[in-house]
């Protein structure tokens, strides 16, 4: 399960869109509050997707069953190509370097609206959305105890939530060392944004879509 879930999360931690908000709030006049607001609504909004589906499908299955059922096989596939369609779609786009409009209002956020943007990016997000309910489907059709699913849950939102847990928990930490780190480090994701998508999105599919054909 934890191999299964492992290269979903680490799709989720390497989203550059959330990691250079993170950054950029760190970076901003309110940095402390604005960030730590982000974090707890970036951590939020994943577990509370994954575990929804985790239920939803766990719901569907039996114990009894020694395979994924054909229902779960196909849900997959399907997750699958969306997968690689996102991928394709960001490849096409990499040349484009622009700065989303929300990202120049940061800024200004407060402690309420930066863990607004934290549950919206993680919820309404397609790319992290479509990750996190691969995981719960992935979880939900495994056929663990209830304590083994919160334990995958856990583990799977303690991952991928640390690409932007890990930099405001270091912020906190030596805030003057990493400012430098931290603005390079934004404007590689910002220059490498689809890239990045791209790549992590084309490993995914194919890992989902593969699993998906052969359980059917």
């Amino acid at each position: 399960m934890i191999g299964d879930l492992f290269p979903l999360a680490v799709g989720v931690w390497l989203s550059p869109i959330p990691v250079v908000a993170a950054i950029l709030m760190l970076l901003s006049a309110n940095a402390r509050r604005a960030s730590a607001g982000f974090a707890v609504g970036w951590v939020l909004g994943i577990a509370s997707v994954t575990g929804v589906v985790t239920a939803v499908a766990g719901s569907g299955h039996t114990d009894s069953s020694e395979a994924p059922s054909a229902v779960v096989s196909g849900i997959k596939i399907v997750l699958g190509a969306l997968l690689l369609f996102i991928a394709f779609r960001q490849w096409r786009s990499r040349a484009d370097d622009s700065i989303p409009p929300w990202m120049r209002a940061i800024d200004g956020l407060g402690l309420g609206r930066a863990i607004g943007l934290g549950l919206l990016l993680s919820v309404v997000n397609p790319k992290n959305l479509l990750l996190c309910v691969t995981a719960g489907v992935t979880i939900g059709s495994g056929g663990l105890t209830g304590a083994g699913e919160l334990v995958a849950i856990a583990a799977f939102v303690l991952l991928a939530a640390a690409s932007v847990v890990l930099p405001v928990g270091g912020y906190a930490v030596a805030a003057d060392r990493l400012r430098g780190v931290l603005s390079r480090l934004k404007n590689w994701l910002q220059a490498n944004n689809h890239t990045v998508i791209a790549v992590v999105f084309l490993v995914m599919g194919t890992t989902v879509f593969g699993k998906g054909v052969v359980g059917i």
